[in-house]
């Protein structure tokens, strides 16, 4: 069997109602620049988008496959012993030109037991951030189911919730239940479980062009909501060039950043994972076994977990998101 090597995928352009063109004129996304793309799925093990190979001689292949072949070499034996062939987290480059939906997610539980699949909790790094521009997360003060209809009626909604205000740089951290909004002009780098199941609650009165709403799931999300999920949940880490720093360490992924110029070392031996980094500012080579692959903004790579030691060379200056797994889940959807 050949040995592995840091993966590319071909980006999954989502067209949006609300996407914009930054995702291809500063992010390296080959698409037409016309067309209002609101994501970039960079690695997605969702089983009607699944990624496919870009470079090396697995190019075309797509990741089912690939841990299919490979098992626990890409994903490592205990994530694999876990999730089996399905990857289990999506990756997205996310520009908002107009307020997403007000939305939630469910959590594990009853994603299996409404779904057969995995809930979502996810998490966003900043990348770039206009003037007033706003994340909506959690609610000001708790609030009662009732008083949440109430206002849902009223048309009012985001009258309850917390509002911050991100920078370039900025985390924020969404765990399944917390009510939620990505506001116009940022574009950010989103970690997620491997889920695609979102609640839709309001949507701000917005037509299609064929001047059609989109659908709502009231009733699905007043089930997921936390009420009680309030206050601020921005992070802001103080960075230390060429140390990594840790943004997020959750039970469903970790998520480092490091800015770096100089030659940095990695050595991944104590962890049993995959390891993500996507490109967030400048260009990088890594290098392995007499071998080297230069990633540039926007760009994410996959570092199978039989890699064990790389190294990461700035060109001349780069920052990273270093993403892998710490704690697996106990839990597993069923299709019964």
């Amino acid at each position: 069997m050949s040995e592995l090597y840091p993966l590319k995928f071909e980006p999954i352009m989502k067209e949006t109602i609300w996407g914009g063109s930054a995702l291809v004129t500063r992010y390296h996304k080959k698409a037409d620049p016309s067309v209002r793309y609101g994501e970039s799925w960079e690695i997605s093990g969702i089983s009607d988008n699944l990624s496919v190979v870009s470079n090396g001689f697995l190019a075309g292949n797509n990741i089912e496959e690939l841990i299919e072949v490979y098992m626990g070499d890409i994903t490592g034996d205990s994530i694999y012993e876990k999730f089996g062939n399905e990857f289990p987290l999506l990756i997205k480059l996310i520009e908002a030109r107009e307020d997403l939906s007000i939305q939630v997610h469910p959590g594990n539980e009853m994603a299996r037991e409404r779904h057969q699949a995995y809930g979502k909790t996810e998490m966003w790094y900043i990348l770039e951030s206009e003037t007033d521009a706003r994340i909506f997360t959690g609610f000001k003060n708790s609030v009662t189911r009732g008083k949440f209809l109430e206002s849902l009626n009223d048309g009012n909604p985001a009258d309850l919730l917390n509002i911050e205000y991100p920078e370039t740089g900025d985390a924020f951290f969404t765990p399944a239940g917390r009510i939620h909004a990505i506001g116009a002009g940022v574009v950010l780098a989103e970690i997620q479980q491997t889920s695609d199941i979102t609640y839709r609650i309001y949507d701000w009165n917005r037509k299609n062009p064929s001047g059609e709403s989109r659908e709502l799931h009231t009733d699905l999300a007043l089930d997921a909501i936390d009420f009680a999920a309030t206050g601020k949940s921005k992070i802001k880490k103080e960075l230390i060039p060429n140390k990594t720093v840790n943004l997020v360490n959750c039970e469903f992924f970790n998520t480092n950043i490091l800015s770096f110029d100089e030659r940095i070392e990695k050595d991944y031996n104590m962890i049993d994972s995959f390891v993500l980094y996507i490109c967030v500012e400048g260009e990088f080579i890594i290098r392995w076994d007499g071998n080297s692959e230069p990633v540039l903004k926007g760009e994410t790579v996959l570092l199978p977990a039989m890699i064990k030691e790389v190294v990461l060379d700035p060109v001349p200056e780069s920052k990273l998101l270093e993403i892998y797994i710490k704690k697996q889940l106990s839990f597993q959807p069923t299709n019964n």
